[in-house]
């Protein structure tokens, strides 16, 4: 028989929900208190992070190092891609088990020795690799919880996996290595931020910057994140209290999208903020370039066709040539003047109309103005 070898990992980001699960209110006994697990994860550039789920084990009423006292909530031993719980998805470990009442001093997620990572090769080809475990991540570190239990309550546990960070390349070695990174934070000190993006269909990474001591210096600051799932939602957990940017970035950077936000968000601890409005990922911004035949000094004003707001006004080189960036998508006229010739503005096949698309140079035909 295969002796399991397990990993106990440090739960540095651990969610705690607490909610009530019995309303009596007279002398009649209330049940007994009990524990839910639920896993979700930070985003991570792989195909696929497998990892050995063995227990999610508590110590109750006891701080002491050691392996005595551990009491283990009888998890299902599976193998899970962490990457399938992104985008406000979650894996339930243990629902609804009960427990002493008490303290519930540390806990602990117990995995085991099948831990597989999936990345896309040079030849854009899916390949699996072992995750090894440092001997040091073996020995048991655990978490320090303190959580009060009482009779009548269901407490609510989330652990986030930040993959990103748990995966190490070993130098100039082959060996990729797991060094599990957990957050933690509890529902008396964060809330969640619930929204969508859009398009929809641009499959996107939402973020929070935390502050996490309300200092200047960066060193203490961290970022939550979440993936969109197929209809544009996400959901960041464990956001502590207070008024945040969310920020949503298209994960493909070939995309014809850039950045959305919505700005000054508000958390309130043990409460769930649902922005209102989706979330609109703005075009990548274009650009025009064109020449002048006479070789001389030209100033070019590009203006919003609709609004005839003046856009962006340059000087041309001494050759007559130009080149304007970062313009947003629209439509636009484009006039080119210059000093003893006539202004002249810019149309093909009887059209004034410029279009600028995302992330797209447009090139305009050769100019030749007439000299007064």
């Amino acid at each position: 028989m295969k002796t399991l070898k397990k990993l106990i990992l440090p739960l540095l980001f651990l969610t705690f929900i607490f909610s009530c699960d019995n309303s009596n209110s007279g002398g009649e006994n209330k049940s007994a208190p009990s524990i839910s697990v639920k896993l979700v994860d930070a985003p991570g550039d792989f195909k696929a992070v497998n990892v050995e789920i063995v227990d999610v084990m508590i110590k109750m009423d006891d701080d002491t190092e050691g392996d005595n006292g551990w009491m283990s909530l009888e998890v299902q031993n599976e193998t899970v891609n962490l990457l399938d719980f992104t985008g406000g998805l979650n894996k339930v470990l243990v629902d609804r088990f009960p427990i002493p009442e008490g303290t519930l001093s540390q806990m602990r997620l117990v995995l085991g020795d099948g831990n597989t990572i999936v990345i896309e090769n040079d030849l854009n080809e899916d390949k699996e690799y072992d995750l090894k475990t440092p001997s040091a991540q073996q020995s048991g570190l655990k978490l320090k919880v303190n959580a009060a239990i009482e009779a009548g309550y269901t407490y609510d546990f989330i652990l986030d996996f930040d993959v990103e960070k748990s995966i190490v390349n070993a130098g100039n070695s082959s060996n990729i290595i797991l060094k599990p990174v957990l957050y933690v934070s509890t529902e008396a000190s964060s809330g969640i931020i619930e929204g969508i993006v859009e398009p929809s269909d641009v499959a996107s990474i939402v973020t929070v910057l935390v502050d996490d001591m309300g200092t200047e210096e960066t060193d203490d600051d961290f970022i939550i994140s979440a993936n969109t799932d197929e209809s544009g939602a996400f959901a960041l957990w464990g956001v502590p209290e207070g008024t945040y940017d969310v920020i949503a970035m298209p994960l493909d950077e070939e995309s014809d999208y850039t950045e959305g936000s919505a700005l000054a968000v508000s958390v309130i601890n043990g409460q769930t903020t649902i922005i209102g409005d989706p979330i609109q990922l703005d075009f990548k911004p274009g650009s025009i370039s064109g020449d002048v035949t006479n070789d001389i000094v030209v100033t070019v004003t590009v203006k919003d066709s609709v609004t005839e707001e003046v856009v962006a006004t340059i000087d041309s080189n001494a050759n007559g040539e130009f080149l304007f960036e970062e313009i947003p998508v629209g439509v636009y006229t484009v006039t080119i003047s210059a000093t003893d010739y006539v202004s002249q503005i810019y149309s093909k096949d009887s059209s004034t109309d410029v279009l600028v698309t995302a992330n797209t140079e447009t090139v305009l035909d050769v100019i030749t103005l007439e000299a007064i």
